[in-house]
């Protein structure tokens, strides 16, 4: 027991109760959640220390108090209660953050070094820290306002401490943030609350006198539950009201408050003026209806515009604008270099126009902040309107000086017709003004080189710096003081250089200088034989501009893959620097694992430290000394494990704790544990006993090299053998074992024993002086070998021979004594020396150990294995993930990481988990269910996994299952949670999040254990495995049946009782399950394996909203705590507090996680999603993670602990692959590259660990308001970054996660992304950050967040300008007039555009991790293989994804969480349901696409030779076909000929089923037509403009090719276009005709609808014929018209959505459905044509399927049968 766990003292007071409960003893013990404070006497592991008793001591100290008034104060009262009489806080919310503070001090004052004197006692010190870190967000606020805080304590005088006053301080703030429900989105009006309530609780404490009543002063309410009625419920009723008025999200953004926006009402003054205290119920801050008084928009107004993007990122594109503009103004000059045209002074001088643009672009984007700002400003904000009307005055007075200055300097020079003279003065002057201009971008830049004084200047609050920056930026309480150190702003700065100094080289060279010539002939090309009619006379001007309109997209675009290129090898370069990689494999890890124990020893275990060592120059250096020794086995460690026993058994224990986890897990078979497990030394070995599959083969080797060197001396031979610290262990573990065989299996004190003992010292005596090879011949070593193996085979056999043991041993001793000794003796000499005897030896003299001596045969076991194996193990484990786990854990106690303090002083967190309704384990039902093709979850997971299925089965066996259907009855929870745990289940997250409690209980084992502790125990272990109390090996020898439970696994054998008690203080884990209450009431199963998951972890707790009917139609809701209580063994329930409402106002995730914080403990949370999974080996390394707390990274210390994840769903099948590739190369590589050097990393989801009190006070872990928030992980990053956080990365510890499987669900999350990110560009964050960071950390910024959408858009937008470009040229006949030298420049765009299409985003860093992890040959062909398995067409596809949401959302927004699910897929989706998935976002674009290819291959003279049409147009063609296939390339049986002629039938019947006014958009065509124009009615005025603006595209066809048709007869008048507009109408007309015709003549009056058909059949024909007589119509007209005429009825058909308010009140409505409906027929059967065909074509099917499942294949797998269903007997 460690000195500090005395045993708690003996009672004096009573033992307190919670108010309104009997004390103990009357009645039930009260529950508690992890520490029982309510009974310091309770006989409970935490209340060991002693100060946990200290700190619930200082809360006692009420002392001399004014007791509240209205109530009766009771003995065992402390702080909390009385803060909660006086204000009329929640009994149980008190309860909940007593223990909360409780904890938290004793974890404070564990921490605290040196140690405090009296350790019964609280340190003043960690209050104080406490305080002043819990309050600083209040303390910068009341700066900010320059109010004066109402803390009341002197930070200057630390002289006088006055603990219990700061405890009050604290303590009110936690028991504010614990019932102020969703307030808790908005920190500063928690600020603003805590304000006034400090006020009232000082004015308690000084005993202030009411002047009105003439008594001491009370608190301005009070009584039960005051606090949350008068404080809290009006705040939260105002923000409901604003949700209800969002209209669940569709309204506008800038007509309602968002959470953001009443916080930042507390940004300012007024909010004390108007609000006051108490709350002022008549304010205007509570008005919600539309009343001109009512507070609007505060801080920012969202609009749904594409100009977002300019204005909050202005300064990249103004850099990016001007750029170009200089770059063609010196290309234009033609010369080879531009510093030679720069010569010229003309040039110089129009250069200088970039003034008038950049002047221009501020004055628009003034125009822009009025635009969208001017909501809000107010009669109270008048300031901001003021500021931004003189803003856009001065850009246009700039425009103005700029443009007048320019044309003096030109008039002037045409005056003297040169250049020196008057007109340089002028351009003096010009640069004088330009000077003036660039004053405020001078001093950013000043300010930018040295940072720390633009820092101080936004940090500070004085009024003058606030004058000064007036004119810049608006003031506000986030986004200060955002500037990095220098070292880091050096490095990122040097990163941006390099990357723009190559974008702006390649596109000079490559993208602008080659465009200059074939515009200059465009625009010399004269009469031009327009082939229609030209609006604007002899001016190729359009054309040329529609030539550049895709080069400058690419301009725009292409930063995005130079920043690609450079992070992918800088972020390599940093992955060398961290060490990762080094370990890949099994074999690298062979050569180290010598070292690998002093690796863990180093990292894992906590070294004694002197007080002031820690972080001293001294101690770093000697770490990094000690790495370097390490990392490279310089000073031999191993061979001090040899002396330091201790090391080698602790880290025996933690290894072999590892290992028999892995056996939990099934990813090892009981064989395999023993190849891999260290056991402990028995047998008298004398060295360390390597684990098997290191020692394999070594000893042949051995032998190998004593057979060569038959006359060399001892001393060569051993130091050869020596070489290898492996082939050393073996060898003399071998000898000392087969000492210790023959003489345990020979009787002791028979002759045959002392011979064999004389036989052994001869051998050890000649070792010792070094005579070994004198007097033996090493030659009869391979006999002696054979015969020791057939010896042993002999022992292992489960019926033993005692006769073969007999003549085995007799020929050992014949070779022994014949061959092996050097000089013969004779028998006489024999018999003197004691090697022989007269009669027959070992006839009586064997004695073989009991069968179920399980330590002795495996040590035998062991030994056969060291003797034969002959394959060096490299395939030891099999299973690829443990292989995985093994070589990413010991190649991170390589890498640097904190040292581990001991449990005790570590940090204490906790692990939070939202769940809503997904699998917890899956049902027996579920697994057995087949789908259509005959396969059951069951079978997939059996086929998919299996290794990891017999290795269960192998231990079923062992837990006593005798057949193996009883795996269905006695052993079905094993079952399912065996197939659970590989899926994406709760149970599989919550089993690994427990690891933490698991590792962490062995820890402190270790830290407290002693020598004697540790040698016994790991004695003990070896026994108790081996006695198969533990496991019993080996069934197939020893059926045991003995039962395994799983929790008791090896080391807990050993603890001590107090482990439990020291993890729980150190862990928690919370799952925020939301509706679990309303799951109980309805039964639902779910409910139940909640339960159970409850029961077996005591670490978890569940947190979930009840509701509570009171009476009519009336509900109350209550965050309520429960855990399983293993004592009642029944689920009890802790806390529940009062809500003032429904919780979900926002998003769902964010409010779930919220309700559930108040819950969590500890100094960090980590957030877990419901599909990730943990690894108890990473457990282990935790508490070093949490170190980086202290350690300053950069000038501030880390607010996020970055983690890095492993995708774990990769094997499933190749689009898994493809999407955990990418996925993985995003959150290692991308996120080390953003954390350094860019410093611009946030949180971008899930494994992330928080600082909890940092984002406590600022606002929590994410932000919830209504779809702004859709992506509500990222805003806590950019909140982070805002308020001054940092965010960090750290790659040695790993979390596991689950990704998406199918392509309908990969699409599903894709789009998800996609318009979060759509969302988010509307969003203050981001205009805040794009403003507020320095230059190139806006760069960084823009291209990893928003940018990249943006830009994967603009990628899709330049094949759209392109070929649209292209079919310009080509109708309008300037192709034909220019066909001599344009397309070399077109070449150089295309060919960029498709290295993007292949997917160069994704693919370059892709392959750069895999070469850093795995190595470049492997990354190589794994990307072959990917290219092999069509990723690029999947790659190109998701592009199409990402651009269509992306942008719709910011267009008209309708961006929506949309569950994507986490099954598994095996199963083939219909034809129907990936229409109505991809028709709009793929399908119709890619037919319009190819439309427009289609139409210039038969209109361009250019397409008329193949070769060059093939290279213009090729990646366009990819494009078509890879947005048309993919979602049948990765459809499991996309291409079965059965299944596509029912899935066509299934279509037709899905497009005309009419459906009633319930029918589901999947049962319904026209359903799901109205549900795809839902956007439409979120979107504004100006998104409906434009959307027609771009649908007018389609009429563009029917103009250009009307021109092209025989009957136009070369004509090029307008008339030709507008007469065909009679055509579109006479089809409309005989559409309507015909169905008119049907709805009133077909069902009754047959006979008259078939001569309406007839009629119009004759005339049509009549018409023709008529038309080829007398025009000049040609017969293929007819077809071609059809190109022209379709798309056009496609574009009414667009616009006619965009107004469908007005139009759906006219008849007309009704023919827009049907011809709508008429298209989608068109488009399916155009989509479906392809499928077909290669539906028919054999052997398609099994190639696709090969496509499909590769990696799947690769491992054996007989996925086809799971596809076709045809399942083998043997496996059902």
């Amino acid at each position: 027991m460690s000195l500090r766990q005395r045993p708690p003292p003996t009672p004096s007071p009573p033992p307190p109760s919670r108010p309104g409960r009997p004390p103990d003893g009357g009645g039930e013990e009260e529950v508690y959640n992890i520490i029982p404070i309510h009974n310091l006497l309770a006989d409970h592991p935490s209340l060991r220390f002693p100060e946990v008793r200290a700190a619930a001591a200082a809360l006692r100290s009420v002392g001399d108090l004014r007791r509240p008034p209205f109530s009766t104060w009771r003995p065992h009262y402390d702080l909390l209660d009385w803060l909660a009489l006086f204000f009329g806080f929640q009994a149980d919310s008190v309860r909940n953050q007593r223990e909360h503070l409780v904890l938290h001090l004793a974890n404070l004052q564990m921490r605290l070094s040196p140690p405090p004197d009296n350790i019964d006692s609280l340190e003043p010190r960690v209050v104080r820290r406490f305080r002043k870190k819990l309050l600083k967000n209040y303390s910068e606020w009341c700066a900010y306002l320059g109010k004066k805080s109402n803390v009341w304590i002197s930070d200057r005088r630390p002289s006088s401490p006055d603990p219990r006053r700061e405890l009050l301080y604290v303590s009110l703030y936690l028991l504010i943030w614990g019932e102020a429900a969703n307030l808790r989105f908005m920190p500063e009006c928690i600020c603003y609350i805590f304000h006034n309530m400090a006020m009232e609780l000082n004015k308690i404490l000084e005993d202030y006198i009411d002047e009105a009543t003439g008594q001491p002063v009370l608190p301005s309410f009070s009584g039960e539950n005051a606090f949350l009625n008068m404080v809290v419920k009006p705040i939260y009723e105002t923000v409901k009201a604003e949700v209800e008025g969002s209209k669940n999200g569709t309204a506008p953004h800038r007509a309602w408050r968002n959470y953001d926006d009443i916080n930042e009402y507390f940004w300012s003054k007024r909010c004390f003026e108007k609000l006051k205290w108490p709350l002022d119920g008549g304010s205007n801050f509570f008005v919600t209806s539309a009343r001109r008084d009512r507070v609007g928009k505060t801080g920012f107004v969202e609009q749904r515009s594409f100009w977002n993007l300019f204005r909050s990122f202005d300064r990249l594109w103004v850099m990016l604008a001007l750029f170009l503009q200089a770059a063609i103004i010196v290309a234009w000059e033609g010369k080879e270099y531009p510093w030679q045209a720069l010569e010229s002074r003309d040039v110089q001088v129009r250069v200088l126009t970039v003034f008038i643009t950049w002047s221009g672009m501020r004055f628009l984007q003034s125009l822009l902040d009025i635009g969208m700002q001017y909501r809000l400003v107010s009669r109270e904000t008048m300031g901001l309107g003021v500021r931004m009307v003189l803003k856009s005055i001065a850009a246009a007075v700039w425009i103005i000086v700029f443009g007048v200055f320019y044309g003096r300097i030109w008039s002037q020079k045409n005056a003297d017709g040169k250049w020196p003279g008057a007109a340089n003065t002028r351009v003096v002057h010009f640069l004088e003004a330009a000077l003036v201009f660039i004053i405020p971008e001078l001093l950013a830049l000043a300010l930018f080189i040295i940072p720390w004084i633009r820092n101080f200047l936004e940090g500070t609050n004085w009024r003058i710096f606030h004058l000064m920056t007036w004119w810049f930026q608006s003031r506000i309480f986030v986004g200060r003081g955002l500037r990095e150190g220098l070292v880091d702003n050096v490095k990122y700065t040097l990163f941006w250089i390099l990357v723009l100094a190559t974008k702006f080289f390649f596109s000079y060279f490559m993208q602008i200088k080659p465009m200059i010539k074939p515009t200059k002939e465009l625009l010399d090309l004269k009469n031009v034989k327009y082939e229609w009619h030209e609006f604007f006379n002899n001016s190729n001007r359009f054309a040329v501009g529609l030539l550049w309109l895709p080069v400058v997209v690419m301009y725009l675009m292409d930063l995005q893959i130079w920043y690609s290129i450079y992070s992918s090898f800088v972020g390599a370069g940093v992955g060398l620097f961290d060490h990762l990689g080094e370990i890949r494999n099994i074999q690298q890890l062979r050569l180290r694992f010598q070292f690998f124990a002093s690796a863990i020893q180093f990292n894992l275990m906590p070294e004694e430290q002197l007080l002031n060592t820690r972080g001293t120059l001294k101690s770093k250096l000697n770490d990094a000394i000690h790495r370097l020794k390490l990392r490279y086995g310089l000073g031999r460690p191993f061979k001090k494990l040899e002396s330091n026993q201790v090391e080698a058994r602790k880290f025996a224990l933690i290894w072999n704790e590892i290992i028999s986890i892995f056996r939990e897990e099934d990813i090892v078979s009981d064989h395999e544990v023993e190849l891999l497990e260290l056991p402990p030394n028995t047998w008298n070995v004398r060295v360390v006993r390597w684990p098997c599959f290191l020692l394999c083969n070594e000893l042949l080797l051995a032998l190998g090299q004593a057979k060569e060197l038959v006359v060399a001396p001892d001393k060569w031979l051993w130091y050869k053998v020596c070489k290898n610290e492996f082939r050393r262990c073996a060898v003399i573990e071998t000898y000392d074992s087969v000492k210790h065989l023959l003489l345990k299996i020979i009787k002791v004190n028979s002759e045959e024993h002392s011979i064999m003992a004389v036989l052994f010292q001869e051998i050890d005596h000649s070792i010792e002086i070094e005579k070994f090879t004198k007097s033996f011949k090493t030659t009869a070593l391979p006999q002696i070998h054979s015969n020791l193996i057939k010896l042993v085979e002999l022992l292992i056999k489960p019926k033993k021979d005692l006769s073969k043991v007999v003549n085995t041993l007799q020929a050992l001793y014949e070779i022994a004594i014949r061959d092996f000794l050097k000089e013969k003796r004779n028998p006489e000499q024999l018999k003197e020396d004691g090697l022989a005897s007269s009669g027959l030896l070992f006839e009586n003299a064997v004695v073989l150990p009991e069968p179920d001596d399980e330590r002795f045969y495996r040590q035998v076991r062991r030994l056969h294995t060291i003797l034969t194996s002959r394959d060096s193990m490299h395939d030891i484990p099999v299973n690829l993930e443990a292989r995985r786990r093994i070589a990413f854990f010991s190649n991170s106690l390589f890498m640097n990481m904190p040292h581990a303090p001991q449990v005790e002083k570590m940090m204490a967190f906790s692990v939070l988990t939202p769940y809503y309704n997904e699998e917890v384990v899956f049902s027996r039902e579920q697994l057995r269910t087949e789908n259509e093709d005959g396969i059951s979850i069951l079978y997939y997971l059996q086929t998919i996994y299996d290794d990891e299925w017999k290795n269960f089965m192998e231990r079923m066996r062992h837990e006593g299952m005798v057949k193996d259907d009883e795996i269905w009855t006695t052993k079905l929870r094993d079952l399912r949670l065996w197939a659970s745990y590989r899926g994406q289940t709760l149970g599989r997250t919550v089993r690994g999040m427990m690891y933490y409690y698991r590792a962490l209980k062995m820890l402190v084992f270790l830290d407290s254990a002693s020598e004697m502790d540790v040698r016994e125990g790991s004695e003990e272990l070896g026994s108790m495995r081996r006695d198969g109390t533990l496991d019993s090996f080996d069934s197939g020898r020893l059926p045991s049946s003995k039962s395994l439970s799983r929790a008791s696994s090896s080391v807990s054998t050993l603890f001590k009782g107090h482990e439990d008690g020291t993890a729980m203080m150190k862990y928690t884990y919370v799952v925020a399950c939301q509706i679990y209450g309303a799951q109980k009431a309805k039964k639902d199963p779910h409910a139940d394996e909640i339960l159970y998951l409850m029961k077996d972890n005591e670490a978890l707790r569940v947190a979930y909203v009840d509701e509570v009917f009171t009476g009519r139609d009336e509900k109350e809701y209550y965050s309520v705590l429960v855990k399983y209580d293993q004592k009642l063994q029944k689920e009890v329930e802790i806390y529940r507090v009062k809500l003032p409402g429904p919780v979900k106002l926002g998003e769902g995730k964010p409010e779930n996680q919220n309700h559930a914080s108040i819950f969590t403990r500890g100094d960090a949370v980590q957030t877990i999603d419901m599909n990730q999974d943990n690894y108890f080996e990473e457990a282990l390394k935790m508490r070093n993670l949490l170190e980086e707390y202290r350690a300053f990274y950069g000038i501030r210390k880390p607010t996020i602990l970055g983690v890095r994840e492993h995708i774990f769903t990769g094997s499933v099948s190749s689009l898994a692959w493809f999407m955990s590739a990418q996925e993985t190369s995003f959150v290692t590589l991308g996120q080390r590259v953003l954390a350094n050097p860019l410093k611009i990393r946030m949180h971008y989801g899930h494994p992330d660990v928080f600082d909890r009190f940092w984002f406590l006070s600022r606002g929590g872990i994410s932000k919830a308001s209504r779809v702004i928030n859709i992506s509500e992980d990222i805003f806590a990053g950019f909140n982070c970054t805002l308020r001054g956080g940092n965010v960090t990365h750290h790659e040695y510890i790993q979390v596991g996660k689950g990704r998406d499987v199918g392509l309908n669900q990969v699409s599903m999350f894709e789009a998800k992304v996609a318009s979060g990110n759509g969302e988010q560009v509307l969003s203050r964050d981001v205009y805040r950050l794009g403003h507020r960071l320095d230059f190139f950390r806006m760069l960084s910024f823009f291209y990893t967040t928003v940018g990249f959408f943006f830009n994967t858009m603009l990628v899709i937008l330049t094949v759209y300008t392109f070929l649209w470009g292209r079919l310009y040229l080509a109708l309008s006949g300037v192709e034909a007039a220019a066909t001599s030298s344009d397309n070399r420049a077109l070449g150089t765009i295309l060919n960029q555009q498709l290295i993007i299409q292949l997917g160069l985003f994704t693919a370059l860093p892709m392959i750069v991790e895999n070469s850093l992890e795995l190595g470049f040959l492997q990354a190589l062909w794994d990307f072959i293989t990917m290219q092999l398995q069509l990723s690029s067409v999947f790659y190109t596809f998701s592009m199409g994804t990402r651009t269509h949401f992306f942008g719709r959302t910011i267009l008209h927004g309708g961006a929506k969480y949309r569950a994507t699910g986490r099954g598994f897929v095996v199963q083939h989706k219909s034809f129907a349901e990936n229409y109505r998935l991809y028709a709009r976002s793929h399908f119709v674009k890619a037919i319009e696409l190819g439309l427009i290819l289609t139409v210039y291959a038969t209109h361009s003279p250019i397409a008329k030779a193949t070769f060059v049409y093939i290279a213009l147009t090729i990646t366009s063609w990819f494009l078509v076909m890879s947005w048309i296939l993919a979602p049948f390339v990765f459809n499991p049986s996309g291409f079965d000929w059965l299944k596509t002629v029912y899935d066509f039938d299934d279509f037709m019947n899905w497009i005309w089923y009419r459906g009633g006014v319930f029918a589901k958009a999947e049962q319904s065509w026209e359903r799901w037509w109205y549900e795809e124009q839902d956007h439409f009615r979120t979107t504004g005025f100006w998104g409906k403009i434009f959307e027609i603006i771009l649908d007018l595209r389609f009429f563009f066809f029917q103009y250009g090719i009307v021109y092209q048709l025989g009957i136009a007869a070369g004509s090029t008048n307008i008339a030709v276009y507008l007469l065909s507009w009679i055509f579109v109408f006479v089809t409309f007309g005989v559409y309507w005709v015909i169905s008119y015709a049907q709805d009133k003549y077909a069902a009754k009056d047959h006979i008259y609808y078939r001569l309406v058909q007839f009629l119009v059949i004759i005339l049509g024909i009549l018409l023709t014929i008529a038309l080829l007589e007398f025009t000049k119509f040609k017969f293929v007209d007819i077809f071609t018209s059809l190109l022209a005429f379709i798309p056009t009825g496609w574009g009414i058909i667009l616009i006619a959505q965009v107004l469908r308010p007005f139009l759906q009140r006219t008849k007309l409505w009704d023919s827009v459905v049907s011809v709508a409906r008429m298209y989608d027929i068109m488009f399916g059967v155009i989509v479906m044509a392809p499928v077909a065909f290669l539906s028919w074509m054999p052997g398609f099917q099994s190639m696709q399927t090969r496509i499909l499942f590769n990696e799947a294949f690769s491992r054996g797998l007989r996925i086809f049968q799971i596809v076709t269903g045809k399942k083998s007997k043997v496996d059902s």
